[in-house]
């Protein structure tokens, strides 16, 4: 059976599925990273072929054969001209490796390499036109038009962006605790909080954690649910805090609104990411901030995940050729 390949690679995980022409799943699987920005390509290459490997066998469960004419790779921090030179060599050692349940009958044109956002916005819509604002560990704004033009804006990791972000709000929030444990700033909730979660006996003891801890990004971005609780229950610094989040994002989407749409285009704004499942109702702030600019704008949750869009876009390259 002739089918597509979507991959969706992540800094924590690979998603794969397997879809025929008429948009039905075949198979799905899920393997380790694939950013290959912090693991490197081989062991990228290895992920994206464990989830292949996977995806396959359960696909010729149901079909006989697995023919790939088409394949769309969205990963992580892929924007370059070097980064896909990078992905396109991994595709062919995907082709070489004999070892793989599957045939490959794939042209240059079928073989669609993309940041991991473009797969986010189409398959969170449903097609390639709007916009995305993803937010989680960090954020990033992706926009595109009906001429194919794009825009960006944020993404630029937790030193040099990411406003907004699960690691902007946690590193926002024990700064605030830290300046009301001073006597800088306005008393919060957040002092005894952090103390609380983190099993602190002072908030001096907060240096100890952070820094002679080791603590990353994601270890650090963890805690954002600890401002978003207290924000939750009325805390005024913890909302000042989600205000400045909503307004980062509200201009970072107003920006690509500006660059390559009209102001009176109407179009949808998926919004994807671990923050605006918080219960301070962020999205809803966001959302409201969005239609009172923009009221024939709509906001909402993704349709389906980002790999599925890998896969709609497979199939785009493919009717293309067609």
């Amino acid at each position: 059976m002739n089918c597509v390949l979507g991959i969706d690679g992540g800094g924590s995980k690979t998603v794969c599925i397997i879809m025929n022409d008429t948009h039905q799943i075949i198979s799905h699987s899920q393997a380790g990273s694939a950013n290959y920005q912090s693991i490197g390509k081989a062991a990228t290459l290895k992920s994206i072929e464990a989830a292949i490997f996977q995806a396959a066998n359960t696909a010729l469960k149901l079909i006989k054969s697995v023919q790939i004419t088409s394949i769309c790779l969205g990963l992580a921090g892929v924007s370059r001209v070097e980064d896909i030179e990078i992905v396109q060599s991994i595709v062919k050692e995907l082709q070489n490796n004999k070892s793989l349940p599957i045939s490959w009958d794939l042209q240059p044109s079928n073989i669609v390499i993309c940041n991991d956002a473009l797969i986010a916005l189409v398959g969170g819509i449903g097609h390639a036109v709007g916009i995305v604002v993803a937010v989680g560990t960090g954020s990033i704004v992706f926009g595109r038009n009906s001429q194919g033009e794009t825009k960006r804006v944020g993404g630029w990791g937790y030193i040099l962006g990411d406003e907004g972000s699960a690691y902007w709000l946690a590193i926002a929030g024990m700064q605030a605790a830290l300046k009301a444990y001073d006597g800088r700033e306005q008393y919060t909730r957040l002092v005894e909080d952090f103390q609380q979660h983190l099993g602190l006996s002072s908030m001096e003891d907060l240096i100890a954690v952070i820094y002679r801890g080791g603590w990353g990004v994601k270890q650090i971005a963890a805690i954002a649910p600890i401002v978003d609780l207290a924000a939750a229950s009325g805390d005024e610094v913890a909302n000042n805090i989600i205000d400045d989040a909503v307004k980062e994002l509200v201009k970072a989407t107003s920006t690509v609104i500006t660059a390559i749409f009209t102001p009176d285009a109407a179009l949808e704004i998926v919004t994807t990411g671990s923050v605006w499942r918080g219960r301070c109702k962020i999205h809803e702030r966001f959302t409201s901030a969005i239609i009172q600019k923009y009221p024939q704008i709509k906001v909402i949750f993704p349709r389906y995940e980002p790999a599925y869009g890998a896969c709609l876009l497979a199939l785009q390259s493919q009717e293309l050729r067609g």
